[in-house]
């Protein structure tokens, strides 16, 4: 049942910003192709590569219900299949079969590509950490916090401006989404310390290095997407 909460929380949230995303995307580039759908799962599967690699290949033990919030319950329905399939289909009956078949190669194509291209990322930046007597400093996926951090970040940036939502609604939104993510990320810092206590002897106060370091990358990381978001906006 803890399980299934925790999935359920997960997925919540990933309905909610797969709405707004595709919705800013329909508002800025129309409708005329299933451009919404396209980028949360080609955006989601390189998210699923990504992080399947820095949260299941690093094996942290009692992190199993952390890693079905993010993998099944986020990601999951953050992505759509069936979304994709219902707009090939109306492309098909409306006669648009030249836009329906681009749309299968470029979403099967580039969602097989983006889980490559996650793996390969994880891999390489989440395998790394720095150790001393009673300390430890998980730097490698600190970076892989921070590089989501920043595309979430740049994403919120880009399409927010889109949606027709109230001004203090959205502020509320990166409110919540901003601290979660803060929290969460801070958190699987922990137990990703946590995991070698019995090698490294691990106190609260060793904790706190790996907390704060991963706190202040996510921030500058942010601060970095929302930089990159506004430049964006001003040439599209």
């Amino acid at each position: 049942m803890h399980q299934l909460l925790v999935i359920a929380i997960g997925g919540s949230f990933g309905a909610v910003l797969r709405f707004l995303v595709s919705s800013g995307i329909y508002q800025w580039l129309g409708k005329g192709f299933p451009y919404g759908t396209l980028f949360v799962n080609v955006s989601g599967s390189f998210l699923l590569g990504l992080l399947t690699e820095a949260l299941i290949l690093n094996r942290i033990v009692f992190a199993q219900d952390y890693r079905s919030a993010i993998l099944v319950g986020f990601i999951g329905a953050f992505t759509t299949f069936s979304t994709f399939s219902l707009e090939t289909v109306y492309l098909m009956v409306q006669g648009e079969i030249t836009k329906a078949l681009l749309n299968i190669v470029l979403s099967v194509g580039s969602c097989l590509l983006a889980v490559g291209v996650g793996l390969f990322c994880g891999k390489t930046l989440s395998t790394g950490h720095l150790s001393w007597s009673g300390g430890l400093l998980p730097y490698a996926l600190i970076a892989v916090n921070a590089v989501v951090a920043f595309l979430l970040v740049f994403i919120m940036t880009v399409l927010l401006v889109k949606v027709p939502i109230a001004t203090v609604h959205q502020l509320a939104l990166i409110i919540i989404l901003v601290g979660l993510y803060l929290t969460l990320s801070s958190l699987y810092v922990v137990l990703y310390s946590l995991e070698y206590d019995e090698l490294f002897k691990l106190s609260l106060m060793n904790l706190i290095p790996g907390f704060v370091s991963n706190t202040v990358a996510c921030l500058l990381a942010m601060w970095l997407g929302l930089l990159a978001g506004k430049q964006f906006l001003k040439f599209f």
